[in-house]
């Protein structure tokens, strides 16, 4: 998998972020703050996007990982939004302990950034999400989250970021089959988060506002 992005520093105090973006936004990818779930809406682009974003999350534990999408709200699939929190989602591994309240003031300092093609092997489609075990109180390797600054944090490990990397590549592959043999269902899949967080709920959407 070949992902064009942008690579930008910055630094807080005596520390220096790498923050890493897509190189052109997908304008059609939404992600909105519910009260039961973390709902979001993807065509086949944004999918596949997204899914070399979170795989490129699991291979770079030093960086954080940027998807800002929270201004294609106002262009989103009709219903959708219903007057909810537009949300940009930013990936980082637990062990770069960045924290989320400090996000405004780095995403403030960004310059323009150096772009960068990126070759990542691509995700596993058989990576399955929604597996119990994921779910499980007993289980630490599993997502934390946090919302500041109108932006989504999900913070993990490598093996999280994997699985997540799967679930949009299946939403990508699956999706479009599924609708057209189908309708008029919804093809959707569901990432399991910490018990004290709410799901993520994402579906394939193709009918999106001109």
């Amino acid at each position: 998998m070949r992902l064009h992005t942008t690579f930008h520093t910055a630094r807080l105090g005596a520390t220096e972020y790498k923050v890493i973006r897509p190189a052109r936004t997908p304008a059609r990818a939404v992600l909105f703050d519910d009260p039961w779930f973390l709902n979001g809406w993807f065509d086949q682009e944004g999918a596949q996007l997204a899914a070399g974003l979170w795989a490129l999350a699991a291979t770079s534990p030093r960086s954080l990982v940027h998807l800002p999408i929270r201004a294609n709200a106002k262009h989103g699939p009709e219903g959708a939004s219903g007057g909810r929190r537009p949300l940009d989602l930013v990936l980082l591994h637990h062990s770069l302990q960045f924290a989320p309240s400090r996000w405004k003031e780095l995403r403030g300092r960004l310059g323009p950034g150096r772009p960068r093609t990126v070759d990542l092997p691509g995700p596993d489609p058989d990576a399955d999400p929604g597996v119990p075990d994921l779910h499980h109180r007993e289980n630490h390797d599993r997502f934390h989250q946090d919302i500041h600054s109108e932006t989504l944090f999900m913070t993990g490990s490598a093996t999280m970021f994997r699985v997540g990397a799967g679930l949009f590549a299946d939403l990508a592959r699956s999706g479009p089959g599924q609708l057209f043999r189908h309708r008029p269902v919804h093809y959707c899949r569901r990432l399991y988060c910490h018990p004290h967080d709410r799901d993520l709920h994402l579906e394939y959407c193709e009918e999106w506002p001109v």
